[in-house]
Formats: structure tokens, sequence, C-alpha cells
């Protein structure tokens, strides 16, 4: 029996030293190397999209490159998809995600919140043609959404955002049929395409659709009704308290300095960094 519980006694001492060098770890790359890898998306203007010169350019692009500059290191980015990014178990593959991640309790089990970075309405959005004048007049319709997104959660009537002072979400809406994408701007595609045709409305962030408007898609907003309000995050991967601490402290320095809003108004033209 003392053997046995000696062995436990070791194993439990191997397994604390084990956390205990982990802990940190994330922070000690990015310091040794002095550089950060981040986590985003290449194809969700205005967030995060590829130019003309084929260089990734976006409102999550230059949240990424100040908070680089904070630290004093480089950063180079990666566009892994939506669910290996907040999925959680990197392998120190990326230091960081900046892709607009809205913090759910289902996330919260597998990556940690950095902090919020910015506040998003979620709007409907239906064809320039479209009669609808609110959102009761969408219920039975095709509604879009981009999938694994808080927009896929809300329509299905899952959304649990876990965040302090939100107001609960309201569920307005039943649709006829759900229509899931792969990618934030294939829902807009098939909308532009004309009412009803493929689709009768999309529910997504009122900036992504903004730009779409703004980049010729004969769309428009509905007004006055908000699907819902989210706060945005910066994510890590789980279990390094002291990385996460680190960078929450520069996004709170970078709210109070109004870079942040500086930033939100450039790309937006709203400030979104308030709720």
């Amino acid at each position: 029996m003392r053997r046995l519980i000696a062995c436990f006694a070791l194993a439990a001492g191997a397994l604390a030293f084990v956390s205990a060098a982990r802990a940190g770890e994330t922070l000690d790359r990015v310091t040794s190397k002095k550089a950060m890898v981040v986590a985003t998306n290449s194809g969700w203007p205005p967030q995060s999209f590829l130019d003309e010169s084929n260089q990734l350019v976006g409102f999550d692009i230059d949240v990424s490159k100040e908070i680089a500059k904070r630290l004093g290191v480089e950063v180079s980015f990666e566009t892994p998809d939506w669910a290996t990014m907040t999925g959680g178990h990197w392998q120190g593959r990326y230091d960081l995600g900046v892709g607009s991640v809205t913090p759910t309790k289902a996330r919260a089990k597998v990556i940690d919140f950095a902090g919020i970075y910015y506040y998003s309405p979620y709007v409907y959005v239906v064809h320039k043609d479209s009669k609808a004048k609110s959102v009761t007049d969408l219920n039975g319709k095709v509604i879009g959404v981009e999938t694994a997104t808080t927009s896929e959660d809300f329509i299905r009537r899952q959304l649990e955002i876990d965040a302090p002072g939100l107001p609960p979400v309201e569920y307005k809406l039943q649709p006829g049929e759900i229509r899931t994408f792969a990618d934030s701007m294939l829902p807009f595609d098939d909308l532009r395409l004309g009412d009803g045709v493929r689709l009768d409305a999309v529910i997504a962030p009122e900036q992504t659709a903004q730009n779409a408007i703004k980049n010729g898609y004969p769309l428009r907003i509905l007004e006055g009704d908000y699907a819902f309000r989210e706060p945005l995050v910066v994510i890590a991967d789980k279990g390094d308290a002291e990385w996460t601490t680190k960078v929450g402290g520069i996004i709170d320095e970078m709210k109070k300095d109004g870079t942040l809003a500086t930033l939100t108004t450039k790309w937006y033209g709203k400030n979104y960094s308030t709720d």
C-alpha cells in the first residue's frame, strides 16, 4: 500500500511539474522568437481579406499588427478554416486568433478569451427588390447563414454568448428553411441573384453587409431590427493564463487610448469599440 501511495505521489508530482512547465508556454515562445503567428480569415471583408496584391488587409489584420507592435514582436498570419481556429488544440501552430470570434459557452471549453475588442450588431439583409419591411415578414422564408458561426446558432435558437452585461437574445424569426454556407460572402452571392431566387434573407454582421452593399451587391438592411449584438474577442489556445493576461492588458490599453475606436471607424465607418 505504501508503495502504491508513493507511486501516486510521484505521479502527482510529475503532473504538477509538467503543468508548471506549460504555464506561460505561448508567452515564452513569442518572447524568445520575437515573432507571433495569428490565425485569422482570408475572405471576410472588411475584417480580413486579400487585397489586389494578394496581401491580407482589414480590421482584424490592423488589430493584430498593433498587438504585435506593443509586444515588440513581428507578426505573421495563417488562415485555417473556422472550425480549426475556434476549436482549440492548436499544438503551437498559432499564438493568437484574431478573427472576430464570439465568446460562447461552448467555445470557452476549448479556447481562452484574451479580451473583447469590439462589438458587432447582426442584421437581417434582403434583396433590394424584397417587399419585406420587418423581421416578421421573413417568417417561413429561406434564410442563409455562414456555417459554424453565431449566425447559425441564432437562427437555430442555440445562441449562448459568454459575456456579462448583454441583454437576453430574442428569437423573433421562424425560418421556413435554413441554408448554410462555408464562407461569409457566399450567402450574399446567392441573395444578389434576386429576391427569393435562392434565398429570401441573410443574417450577418452589419459591417459585412454594409461592405457587400458598398461593393455593388443589390441588397439592403432591414431598418430597426438587429438580430442580436455580440462582443468579439481575441482568442488563444487553452491553458496559458500569463499569455491571455498579457494580451488582455494590451487590448485594454488600445480601448483606453482610442486605438480601437480609430480602427473600427477606419474600417466600418462607426465606432464599434464600446458596447
